[in-house]
């Protein structure tokens, strides 16, 4: 079946009549509507000597913070202080693991409430190889959210996924692997419940 030219204006015009009067422009957004843009998003811009006459209402703002300053110190991220954009140290290969501790009820009766997922897991496993690298060079300092290790020719700056107890970890030095192992127990908020 062969269509033509015609079958098709005749389409248009059932689904649009053309009028006499009709041209391109009324086709055009209406000029509200066009003023629309990306700057128009969000709250609406305040000139800076309206808003430096205008009292702050905001019950976060600082009134000894310097009114230069680009973000408040509460907005720093834990452990960014140890971050070095300028150290030429690569950073070694890790591996972040979870540790169950399941005892034979858990195994043969499955009495327990636990299950394979790691929300099961009180324990966090920090495996970090530092090939050519001796345990005396070794750095380790360990937050509730960040791990740092550093070593001469390597550098781990690791924002944990959950909080742990810094205070009660284990770390352990295979030489023959060159493998470091940090084992954490971690504080999240609902661990009660799973154990």
């Amino acid at each position: 079946m062969e269509h033509q030219s015609n079958d098709l204006l005749a389409l248009a015009g059932l689904l649009k009549p053309l009028n006499e009067d009709d041209d391109e422009e009324t086709d055009q957004p209406v000029s509200g509507v066009a003023t629309l843009g990306p700057g128009s998003i969000g709250p609406p811009k305040i000139s800076p000597q309206v808003q430096a006459a205008t009292p702050s209402t905001d019950p976060n703002a600082n009134s000894t913070s310097n009114s230069k300053d680009i973000w408040n110190v509460d907005e720093i991220p834990v452990g960014s202080e140890c971050e070095d954009p300028g150290d030429p140290r690569p950073q070694p290969e890790y591996d972040i693991l979870f540790q169950q501790d399941i005892s034979t009820e858990d195994i043969f009766l499955q009495m327990g409430r636990k299950d394979p997922t790691s929300a099961s897991c009180p324990f966090m496993k920090v495996s970090i190889r530092l090939p050519d690298t001796q345990y005396s060079d070794v750095e380790l300092d360990v937050t509730a959210k960040y791990l740092d290790c550093r070593s001469p020719k390597y550098k781990l700056g690791l924002h944990l996924p959950h909080p742990v107890d810094s205070q009660n970890g284990k770390a352990e030095w295979d030489s023959s692997k060159e493998l470091l192992t940090v084992t954490l127990r971690m504080n999240r908020q609902y661990d009660f419940l799973n154990t």
